[in-house]
């Protein structure tokens, strides 16, 4: 049964034989390299490079599922994407806007 299922997996439109499945694989290193930068500071987080990782994960996410055959490596990766982005850009916003320290305090005459 086993070898039934990996035979299956190994001769799968998408499997380990093309590179439907080899670039969402390698593409699992920009999420977990997100989750290695959850321990920088917010201060250092970048805007427009946590926008284009959640909009990427949402675009490719719907995409995954649309195309022949279905991906889901792909799907997986890019909500792990998705949901990495939009955490970083809520630490970033919070950082910003919502932050009691660094605000500006009058000086008083």
């Amino acid at each position: 049964m086993a070898t039934s299922k990996l035979q299956a997996l190994w001769n799968h439109p998408a499997g380990p034989k093309t590179i439907h499945f080899w670039a969402p694989t390698f593409k699992w290193g920009i999420s977990i390299a997100n989750i290695a930068d959850f321990a920088k500071p917010p201060e250092k987080i970048s805007y427009p490079q946590q926008i284009a990782v959640t909009a990427t994960g949402i675009i490719w996410s719907r995409y995954s599922l649309v195309i022949t055959p279905k991906n889901w490596n792909l799907f997986s990766v890019n909500v792990a994407m998705a949901g990495t982005g939009i955490y970083q850009l809520s630490r970033k916003i919070r950082n910003d806007y919502f932050n009691e320290e660094q605000q500006p305090t009058l000086a008083k005459e």
